[in-house]
């Protein structure tokens, strides 16, 4: 059926508003305009499959939405027998005496989407342990790890550290030997944001208690 030439005035009125979204969304995106009273597809554009306009609407829940308490369903899920799923939207559009006339169906492709997500997640998602010989001597990248680390573990940033989140910070640092580099403490006083007084005094600490226990 050519839009242009459709004697049924749903799909000259809906018409420019259906091609627009399928133009934007397109090709992933199927636009379907239903006759609510026959369940037939006034027109269609983009088909995903072989639907075409007068075709069976095959909506069975066409009979139970009630337009009087809602006028857009979903997004919900369909899919397709290829196993493809989509979003769809509906809505019931009305006419001039505020009678539900059609309803318009927008079903989104999410294959590209989950495509795209697939492959963020493996660029972002580290598939091997971090190779420690490359990093042995690198005392400051160790600092970094380490302080990094606790906040990813407490969830905590730097600025609102506890005292004791700083003595278990120390602690570690020191057992990876991090002090035994002559300028290692400005550049931990750096990371923890604090004065290189405070990473002596807590040291101290810490190393006194260590040789009590």
């Amino acid at each position: 059926m050519n839009v242009e030439e459709s004697r049924d005035p749903r799909v000259r009125t809906w018409a420019p508003v259906c091609r627009a979204v399928a133009l934007l969304l397109g090709p992933y995106a199927e636009v379907v305009l239903h006759d609510p009273e026959t369940d037939r597809v006034l027109e269609i554009w983009n088909p995903m499959t072989s639907r075409r306009a007068g075709d069976p609407s095959l909506l069975g829940e066409l009979d139970e939405l009630d337009p009087s308490t809602q006028e857009v369903y979903g997004p919900y899920e369909k899919l397709l027998a290829d196993g493809r799923r989509l979003s769809s939207v509906s809505a019931i559009l009305r006419d001039d005496r505020d009678r539900p006339s059609a309803v318009l169906c927008i079903n989104l492709d999410r294959t590209p989407l989950e495509r795209a997500a697939a492959v963020l997640s493996a660029f972002g998602a580290p598939t091997v342990g971090r190779p420690e010989p490359l990093f042995e001597q690198d005392w400051s990248e160790r600092i970094q790890h380490i302080v990094g680390g606790h906040v990813r573990e407490t969830g905590r940033p730097i600025d609102r550290m506890t005292r004791q989140d700083r003595l278990v910070v120390l602690g570690r640092l020191d057992e990876a030997r991090v002090f035994a580099v002559r300028r290692a403490a400005p550049v931990v006083a750096e990371a923890l944001r604090v004065s290189r007084s405070t990473v002596y005094g807590l040291l101290a600490e810490l190393r006194a208690q260590s040789a009590k226990d």
